[in-house]
């Protein structure tokens, strides 16, 4: 991708609006791109900030990284903000328990390998990274009092989980107050036009309006972006949920479970995710589809070739499409699949438990439940006898339906 110089202000909106839940005030926002795209003006700052909460980013988390690289390709200003600071306080968003603050060295480390994958994202050359330890490890005592000073709990209490809480008489920390105040005063320190968060981040965004304009600054505009659903089409995309992809998962890993994605949450994946698929193309897709010109099969192998070749590269990516297609569709040599081996015991293994050891199946009742419906494949052949044994030294492509399969090698353990 690289930077796009749009003909219009309203070209730059509708790119910017993509996907987007809310623009607080859109009619600031377009004020401002207007005054930064004539001669001389200078780029809008965008702010995001991200708590090193956890080392390995997923997909959900790129949303945001997504529409900071589309500001990025207008030609603005972003700043990636790790939260070393405020990753030691525990954001409560949407939490209805006080969460446990993360050590210093547990939030340098995340930090350090986020840095290694968000620029899978944003472009390098024009991220500027910051730490929110920087202003406030120099405050201090009286500083953040004085910070707290400018906002009451009755507001703070307004807040949808703060009053959930505390309806429910569960008990909300002193500290937890504190982290709007200190998400809001990073923008001020940073002078931000634009900030960017998830819809469940508003209440903090909005805290960022009120600080700067109590600081004398232009109050910046809040852009929320929705959660993104996880595998499931339900919740929201988590670790602790198993839903999710991370981006730093194999090629084939991206492709084969962007492909277990049902239709109807294709079509927002696609809003959120792609570059490569306009939404005017979107509205020809659907179009296609409902036809039955186009099957949303190929189209989900498209978005699923887009990602992982953001995350891996174009050659991976082919290269994942090719065991994608040799192992579901009978295309192709199944020996681009990654290897991944199996221990299993030196007499073997049945094939019910060679798949949950395999990770196909969750379970040996659900492996056998699977074999009696004939859809246990094994290179192709499908596999009926639940008693057969496969032992050390075996190798091939283990399916269970059509979309979850592995390449296996048996060993000792």
């Amino acid at each position: 991708m690289s930077a796009q110089t749009p003909a219009s202000v309203q070209e730059a909106l509708d790119l910017i609006g993509r996907g987007a839940d809310e623009i607080l005030k859109r009619d600031e926002l377009e004020a401002r791109l207007g005054a930064s795209m004539k001669a001389g003006g200078r780029p809008l700052r965008i702010k995001a900030g991200f708590d090193p909460t956890a080392p390995d980013l997923h997909l959900g988390h790129t949303v945001l990284l997504n529409k900071m690289r589309q500001f990025q390709d207008l030609g603005h200003q972003v700043i990636f903000l790790v939260g070393d600071f405020t990753g030691m306080i525990g954001d409560p968003s949407g939490k209805n328990i006080t969460r446990k603050p993360l050590t210093r060295e547990d939030v340098l480390a995340n930090a350090e390998t986020y840095s290694e994958q968000v620029f899978k994202v944003l472009d390098q050359a024009r991220t500027e990274v910051r730490f929110n330890s920087e202003w406030f490890g120099q405050m201090g005592a009286a500083d953040m009092i004085r910070l707290a000073a400018q906002h009451t709990v009755a507001r703070m209490l307004e807040r949808d989980d703060f009053a959930k809480r505390y309806a429910a008489q569960q008990s909300i920390a002193i500290h937890e107050f504190l982290y709007p105040l200190v998400q809001g005063y990073d923008s001020v320190a940073l002078k931000a036009d634009v900030e960017l968060g998830g819809t469940d981040q508003k209440f903090n965004l909005l805290m960022g309006r009120g600080l700067q304009e109590h600081h004398g600054q232009p109050p910046q505009i809040v852009l929320t972006m929705p959660l993104l659903e996880g595998l499931d089409g339900v919740n929201k995309m988590s670790k602790s949920l198993g839903n999710y992809i991370g981006i730093n998962e194999p090629a084939i890993d991206i492709v084969t479970k962007t492909m277990k994605i049902d239709d109807t949450l294709m079509w927002r994946w696609i809003e959120l995710l792609s570059f490569e698929i306009s939404l005017s193309e979107v509205v020809a897709l659907k179009r296609d589809i409902a036809s039955g010109q186009l099957n949303p099969r190929d189209l989900k192998l498209r978005l699923a070739r887009e990602l992982a070749a953001r995350f891996h590269g174009g050659a991976a990516a082919e290269q994942a499409l090719a065991g994608w297609n040799a192992a579901v569709r009978g295309e192709g040599d199944t020996a681009s699949l990654p290897l991944v081996d199996v221990v299993v015991p030196a007499e073997g293994l049945r094939i019910a438990a060679l798949l949950t050891a395999a990770g196909l199946t969750p379970s040996n009742s659900e492996a056998n439940r699977k074999l009696k419906e004939h859809a246990v494949r094994i290179d192709s052949e499908i596999i009926e006898d639940a008693q057969r044994v496969f032992a050390p030294g075996f190798e091939g492509v283990l399916a269970v339906g059509k979309r979850t399969f592995a390449r296996v090698r048996l060993v000792v353990g």
